[in-house]
This record gives structure tokens, C-alpha cells and sequence, in this order.
């Protein structure tokens, strides 16, 4: 089919206000439609960190609160989540962790990264003493204002 022919039948769909026209000449075939293109949906995107396989699943609102309320009874000062992200002790997989409980902190002291939107952020002591407890465990994921440790 002659090139000018197809331009001339693409007018016509313009100012026609069809939606789709079909010719066939021999062996020849031209489809041409208008109107919005048509894309596959995309594949939604997790609100939280994705699970991985033998992680434990991110703790409920009543599990932080039992996680809150056995910090506060062992007395000492809890730091909690500033995000909703991953927490990892250490800097690399396997790497030595920032902290360990009976450790001496001081304020500013990096404790853990929380890992959100592929950036990690350094969460920092705010408090100073002894790691007395951490309260998640490595990989898993963690909500705003989750107990993270206990600094006595």
C-alpha cells in the first residue's frame, strides 16, 4: 500500500470521528485507530518494604505497644523508629553491628540504618547510657514509632 494513500486514510480518521478504520487491498493490510493509547497497568508498588522469604512480617500496632510496655517495665529509655523502612544493625550484610546490648552509647552514637526508599539513614542515639535491649531483629521491617532499643 502506497504511503500516501495510508496519510490520506489517517485524515480521514481525524476528521471523520471514527475511532478505528480497517482496509484491506489484496495481501495488504492497514488498521489505523485513534483515541488513548492502551498500556499495560504497572505492577503496583508495596507501601512497605517488600518481604523476603523467613523474614518475620512487620510488627502490628498491638505487638509495638507489648514491645513498648516490657521496655518502659525494664526501666530505661526507649528509641523508636523515626520512619518506615528496613532495620539493619550494621552497615553491610554480615558486618559488625553498630551496637551490642551492655554497650556504653553516647548521644549522637549511630545505633542502626533504617533502609526507606532506597536511602539509608543512620538513626543515632538521643539518649545516653547502656544498650540494655534491641528490640527488632536484623532485615525486618519497622513501622513510625516502633520500639527499636532500650538505653538504660
Amino acid at each position: 500500500m502506497d504511503l500516501r494513500k495510508v496519510k490520506a486514510l489517517i485524515d480521514l480518521v481525524e476528521k471523520s470521528g471514527i475511532s478505528e478504520l480497517e482496509i484491506s487491498e489484496g495481501e495488504e493490510r492497514v488498521r489505523i485507530s485513534r483515541g488513548a493509547v492502551m498500556y499495560a497497568p504497572a505492577a503496583p508498588m508495596p507501601s512497605v518494604a517488600p518481604l523476603v522469604l523467613g523474614a518475620p512480617a512487620a510488627a502490628t500496632e498491638a505487638e509495638m505497644q507489648l514491645r513498648a510496655d516490657a521496655a518502659a517495665e525494664a526501666e530505661g529509655h526507649i528509641v523508636k523508629s523515626p520512619m518506615v523502612g528496613s532495620f539493619y544493625r550494621a552497615s553491610t550484610p554480615g558486618g559488625k553491628p553498630f551496637v551490642e546490648v551492655g554497650q556504653a552509647v553516647a548521644e549522637g552514637d549511630t545505633l542502626c540504618i533504617i533502609e526507606a526508599m532506597k536511602l539509608l539513614n543512620e538513626i543515632e542515639a538521643d539518649h545516653g547510657g547502656v544498650v540494655k535491649a534491641v528490640l527488632v531483629e536484623n532485615g525486618q521491617p519497622v513501622e513510625y514509632g516502633e520500639p527499636l532499643f532500650l538505653i538504660g
